[in-house]
């Protein structure tokens, strides 16, 4: 039987961007000399969550030598990995056609990861709340990751979303920098958190006993192993870190950072109904309007926005601040601004979020 002409539409896969076409022709390149000198695909674990019925597991997959267990060589390999600065985790070789078998619970999925090497996949569990270990490997690999997943409790009710830049940490860049900055040269020991939002993240995490903490941020996957040691380090509460892949989409030259937020907050909306998230974020330029939108379409799901107020310097260098509006009159939401996390501590803590 012929396809009708809607069929035959259907089946037929978009375009790709020029540009994608030419990353995706480079990684292959890149990875087939990789391949001749012995490099293996391996897996980078990332925090995920979920529910009691499932879980979002987040990693990437990179072509990389292996050194012996117990040599030397892997000493001095885990010691590189951990003072890495992030411009050599752009020079590692993403794979997209290496299976990685994902194990929770003695219980085995298998999953492909995307053309940039990016695993972001759901699978079912059944698991209690609270944090848990899934185990993540490829054939070609003789190593097991394991990557930490938070399991939120249906009877939760409260939840944490904060942005980075400028928010928990000090940039103190121009935007057309900023990114290139934190991305390629800058490691987690120089960065600096902004004062009092790890007490202040911390505070509300002891205050609300099982409460997710995410943070959303444009920054790429790249990133992710540098920014989790920098909270780590400096005391910030453990949750999932969800950022972009970098580079070009199927259909346009750059990814869109405001678009990755706006679809993030909504998918959160709509994988926990029951919980009221407090939005945490700056006034360099689009938070304010990010958190006013969401605030405006999902009243229910927002107990209140928090912004941190940058200082004249930080926001010249920011490219200026977002255009203040009454944003409380219309979403309903409560918001709060200070320069430091103990200024919004103090407001938090009048609003009854904060004993």
């Amino acid at each position: 039987m012929t396809a009708t002409p809607a069929k035959r539409a259907a089946s037929v896969e978009p375009i790709m961007h020029r540009a994608a076409r030419i990353e995706d022709a480079f990684h292959e390149f890149r990875a087939r000399r990789a391949r001749k000198r012995g490099f293996l695909a391996t897996v980078v674990p990332y925090t995920g969550y979920g529910s009691p019925t499932w879980v979002r597991i987040l990693g990437r997959v990179l072509l990389v030598r292996e050194p012996k267990p117990g040599s030397r060589a892997e000493r001095k390999h885990r010691r590189r990995e951990e003072s890495i600065r992030g411009w050599r985790s752009f020079i590692s070789v993403p794979v997209a056609d290496a299976p990685v078998t994902i194990e929770i619970e003695g219980v085995t999925h298998e999953v492909m990861p995307d053309r940039g090497g990016v695993i972001d996949t759901v699978v079912p569990v059944q698991l209690a709340p609270g944090w848990h270990t899934v185990r993540l490997s490829t054939p070609e690999s003789t190593r097991v990751f394991e990557a930490p997943v938070y399991v939120v409790d249906p009877k939760a009710t409260f939840g944490i979303v904060s942005d980075v830049d400028d928010t928990v940490m000090v940039t103190a860049l121009p935007r057309p920098l900023l990114a290139a900055w934190n991305t390629f040269v800058l490691d987690e020991h120089a960065r600096v958190p902004t004062p009092g939002m790890a007490v202040l993240l911390e505070r509300l995490s002891a205050a609300h006993p099982g409460a997710p903490v995410i943070y959303l941020s444009t920054g790429a996957w790249n990133v992710a192993p540098t920014l989790t040691r920098f909270l780590s380090r400096n005391l910030f509460p453990a949750g999932p870190l969800l950022l972009t892949d970098w580079g070009p989409t199927h259909d346009r030259l750059f990814r869109s950072g405001r678009e990755h937020k706006q679809t993030s907050l909504a998918r959160l909306a709509e994988e926990f109904p029951g919980l009221k998230w407090l939005l945490i974020g700056d006034d360099g330029q689009h938070d304010e309007q990010l958190y006013g939108e969401f605030s405006t379409a999902h009243p229910d799901n927002v107990a209140a926005v928090a912004i941190r107020q940058l200082s004249s310097g930080e926001a010249v260098l920011a490219g200026g601040r977002s255009k203040a509006e009454k944003h409380s009159e219309i979403s309903g939401a409560p918001w709060v601004y200070a320069p430091d996390g103990a200024g919004l501590s103090e407001q938090l803590t009048e609003l009854g979020l904060l004993p």
